[in-house]
């Protein structure tokens, strides 16, 4: 079981990280910097977005992953990512349009939308691979 979760971890977060990082590289220019500019750092801070990744993909894992395991139902996976990534990109945007000066809303709906699909899209396939090679012999 233990093996079943490492590989579902790391295929959440390769998953994760790979398609995320298309988002931020392609919507930076286009959406973060004409709308947040002067609130962006020159480059992000490495320590505190792994810190991030790490603990957003164990949460992934815990409340997706491992329900659909226990199902044996991708669409478990699908909804349950959803409803996580939903919840913890609307926590963090409507935490920044409550209490910071011109946080765009545009960024808050955009986020917790891409929030909710990425961590569907990860969750799934955290859970397809890792339920594909733990019936493998």
């Amino acid at each position: 079981m233990i093996k079943t979760y490492g590989i579902a971890y790391l295929t959440t977060a390769v998953v994760f990280l790979c398609i995320d990082a298309v988002w931020l590289t392609v919507m930076s220019s286009r959406l973060y910097k004409p709308l947040l500019g002067p609130m962006l750092l020159d480059s992000f801070n490495v320590q505190a977005a792994a810190l991030f990744y790490i603990i957003y993909i164990a949460g992934a894992v815990y409340f997706a992953v491992q329900p659909a395991l226990q199902t044996g139902s991708w669409t478990t996976a699908a909804v349950h990512g959803a409803a996580f990534g939903f919840c913890a990109y609307a926590t963090y945007d409507l935490t920044n349009q409550a209490t910071l000066k011109n946080w765009p809303v545009t960024i808050t709906i955009a986020d917790i939308s891409w929030g909710t699909v990425l961590t569907a899209i990860a969750a799934t396939s955290g859970f397809l691979v890792s339920s594909s090679l733990s019936r493998s012999p």
